[in-house]
């Protein structure tokens, strides 16, 4: 019995000590506690007020929310930075009668991140998504929310995957 208990106990101190080195997000490794994400410029040709605060919000959000890394403003260890490239409404497919039945919108943002403890881990990378939406219908009010939701959504959080994920 007495083995039992210290096949147990070992067992126990093994699964929780390995959680120090190793989470399900893959950033058990990180060799920072700061980072910090400068404001993203809209720089596309067609500029929708406003998607350059949400973009650099909802990274901010991600990586808050999967990590135990602070957010400060200047001097972080990790730092984010770049600007949104590419905001695009563009037809997808058409009825018979040669009208869009299905518009894109695709939104594309050039990011360049630095890790002040490991510059090898430092990229410069576009990333793009989209989001597909009837053509009878505006990109304004909610349909517009949706679509920055859906598509920043997967944008920061491949970002967060080259970044800290390293899937």
């Amino acid at each position: 019995m007495k083995s039992f208990f210290k096949i147990i106990t070992f067992t126990l101190f093994i699964t929780v000590s390995s959680c120090k080195y190793y989470n399900f997000t893959g950033t058990g490794s990180i060799d920072a506690k700061t980072f910090q994400v400068n404001y993203f410029q809209n720089t596309a040709e067609l500029v929708e007020p406003g998607i350059e605060r949400t973009f650099t919000l909802a990274l901010q959000e991600i990586i808050q929310n999967q990590t135990n890394l602070n957010l400060v403003s200047q001097g972080g260890e990790l730092l984010y930075e770049g600007e949104i490239t590419e905001y695009r409404i563009t037809p997808m497919t058409a009825t018979a009668d040669q009208r869009a039945a299905q518009n894109r919108l695709t939104i594309s943002v050039m990011v360049r991140f630095s890790n002040k403890n490991k510059e090898e881990d430092d990229f410069e990378r576009r990333f793009s998504f989209y989001h597909d939406y009837p053509a009878n219908e505006q990109m304004t009010g909610s349909r517009l929310t949706t679509a920055l939701d859906e598509i920043f959504t997967r944008i920061t959080q491949d970002v967060f995957n080259e970044s800290l994920a390293k899937w």
